[in-house]
């Protein structure tokens, strides 16, 4: 016999439909029973979490974070010093005291050229090799007091004159002496007789 016996049409379809809802209600629960996994469960963000993670920010358990090694400087390579000035021990140009500076410096002095040749313009001659060479020639005359045995220049011993002199007479291959009695007096500077053994042009060592 069946359930709905002995009750109205009405009250059977009213439990007809009970029985359906009663049913769809256990399907549904059977269906929500096999995929709730908790899967689809939120964090406390709001945001979906997946199995064996944490919303954290701790690495998994069994690994090791990796860091970047510390960026290291290499100290600067020291600058090399300027070679403003030359190594201890080696000679300098241009300074004071230098032997062709002293030498430089004794053609200030005033030089006169007299000639006591029987050669004539030996003096003027004399003159232009002396002023090519970079000396201080004021005069050229004829010395006719005397006879000169041999070209010589002429100082007054003490003075700078006698440098000069001495100069000179190396450079242009005569002899240097001190003034004798006969131009003792004269005009200050170097004074050179030129006789007939002087060679124009001429350069000793």
């Amino acid at each position: 016999m069946s359930v709905f016996s002995g009750m109205s049409r009405p009250m059977k379809a009213a439990g007809v439909a009970l029985v359906g809802v009663a049913i769809i209600a256990a399907v549904i629960g059977g269906i929500s029973a096999l995929s709730g996994d908790g899967s689809n469960e939120a964090g406390p963000s709001g945001t979906p979490t997946q199995p064996g993670t944490s919303t954290g920010s701790q690495p998994p358990s069994g690994t090791t974070p990796t860091t970047s090694p510390p960026t290291t400087t290499s100290p600067s390579s020291p600058t090399p010093p300027s070679p403003t000035s030359p190594p201890p021990g080696q000679p300098t140009s241009g300074q004071p005291g230098q032997p062709g500076d002293q030498q430089a410096s004794n053609k200030w002095v005033t030089v006169r050229v007299f000639n006591n040749s029987t050669i004539k313009g030996l003096a003027a001659r004399a003159k232009d090799d002396f002023a090519g060479s970079g000396w201080n020639v004021t005069e050229v005359s004829n010395y006719s007091q005397g006879v000169i045995p041999a070209t010589t220049a002429y100082y007054r011993p003490g003075t700078d004159e006698e440098a000069a002199a001495k100069q000179l007479a190396q450079e242009f291959g005569f002899k240097a002496e001190p003034r004798f009695a006969g131009i003792q007096d004269a005009t200050p500077g170097v004074i050179v007789i030129v006789t007939n053994n002087y060679e124009s042009g001429h350069k000793g060592s």
